[in-house]
């Protein structure tokens, strides 16, 4: 008997998310039916195509073109205390799997999350999916390849999505029926880099060729905290704070610190958010600091740290059910000594502008057109145009 119409779409979406663990290399079995088993299975789809207009060779400052970001999720709950999550994606990196863990719920203030996932930070990585953010790329300080002079600026402060191997502890607690606070503590494998380099090195983070295990036998530790008002039936605000820190090179002699801070509001339809990062990252002079950094202090002393800071602030706007608004500033600054090659200088930053109007095709489909203005201290302003397709299913 053939199977009806209406479980085809499902069966699609189970053979997808197992050929893409397949390709991944995860060993995914099929489990016996248990009773009292949920299963949802989700996805998103981005295809943006970048076009920098000044620039003939637009690929030499950033990831020009076409990109497609790809994400399936399968999440089963066994029973009311255990679930597990599956997720693979696939980016300008291939395909990736993003998370793999299990969830333990003791109860709603405490759960263990066990497994590979993405650790509590800030507001932006719970929605950086391409469907579940309004703009085409991700904010300055997530960038991870979709801002203009990337390599010069080795990408943001914390490329998003960061995922990991290790364990979170989390959980929500209610105050009355309008004040809500979670809270996540985690220890994971951190980023990663050399014994002789002077920045984390995000390809390590994302490649198999290095293991997908950690460098340097040290747990990086970290977490976040927020706090959610129900101001009325149609406002929310939502403050919280994040911070982590660890080593990233395998000797486990340089340090990286992260802090952030974010705010969330809702007024009906409207809604603005933003964030602040800053790390603090630990740099190896070498064996001649003189010969491979720019600048000495007066005592000819060369500092083994830099500072490097951003932010965002969104805005976004329905207009009826088919138009939205998106209105986007973010930029980046970075404190401390440079190499010699580096083309930044002792303090340098860029500013973006980004104003951008989504059409909702359907439910589900919207199309992104998206202009942004490029403020450099170092190098000519230059400007960028974002045309993409996300949907959600």
């Amino acid at each position: 008997m053939k199977a009806p119409r209406s479980t085809w779409g499902l069966r699609a979406i189970i053979c997808a998310v197992l050929a893409a663990a397949a390709f991944c290399g995860v060993s995914v079995e099929r489990p016996q039916q248990a009773v009292g088993q949920e299963r949802n299975f989700a996805g998103s789809l981005q295809v943006d195509y970048l076009l920098a207009p000044t620039e003939l060779e637009a690929r030499d400052s950033a990831f020009d073109g076409f990109t497609t970001e790809l994400a399936l999720k399968l999440a089963v709950d066994f029973n009311d205390a255990v679930s597990s999550n599956v997720k693979v994606c696939y980016g300008c990196h291939g395909f990736e799997l993003n998370f793999a863990f299990v969830d333990l719920r003791v109860a709603d203030e405490l759960n263990f999350r066990v497994g590979r996932f993405n650790p509590a930070f800030g507001e932006f990585p719970l929605r950086h999916d391409p469907a579940n953010h309004r703009t085409s790329d991700k904010p300055l300080p997530y960038d991870m390849g979709r801002m203009l002079r990337l390599r010069e600026w080795n990408m943001g402060i914390m490329p998003t999505p960061y995922t990991d191997n290790g364990l979170e502890v989390n959980g929500t607690h209610w105050f009355g029926d309008t004040v809500q606070l979670d809270y996540a503590v985690w220890l994971a494998g951190g980023f990663r880099g050399g014994n002789d380099d002077v920045d984390l090195d995000w390809v390590q983070s994302h490649t198999p060729a290095f293991y997908y295990v950690d460098n340097n036998s040290r747990p990086a530790v970290g977490g976040r905290l927020a706090l959610s008002l129900d101001l009325s039936n149609d406002a929310t605000l939502t403050v919280g704070a994040s911070a982590q820190h660890g080593t990233y090179d395998p000797n486990n002699d340089l340090s990286y610190t992260i802090l952030g801070a974010e705010a969330y509001l809702r007024l009906g339809r409207f809604d603005l958010r933003g964030e602040y990062l800053v790390r603090r990252t630990q740099m190896s002079l070498g064996d001649n600091p003189a010969a491979r950094f720019r600048y000495a202090r007066a005592d000819g002393v060369f500092e083994d740290y830099f500072l490097k800071d951003g932010f965002y602030l969104e805005a976004n706007m329905p207009v009826g059910r088919i138009v939205e608004f998106v209105m986007r500033w973010d930029g980046l600054r970075r404190f401390g000594n440079v190499v010699n090659t580096s083309p930044l200088r002792s303090e340098s930053w860029v500013l973006r502008y980004t104003a951008g109007v989504n059409f909702i095709l359907q439910r589900s489909i919207r199309l992104k057109l998206t202009g942004e203005f490029y403020d450099f201290s170092d190098f000519d302003d230059d400007v960028a145009v974002h045309t993409a397709i996300a949907a959600v299913y």
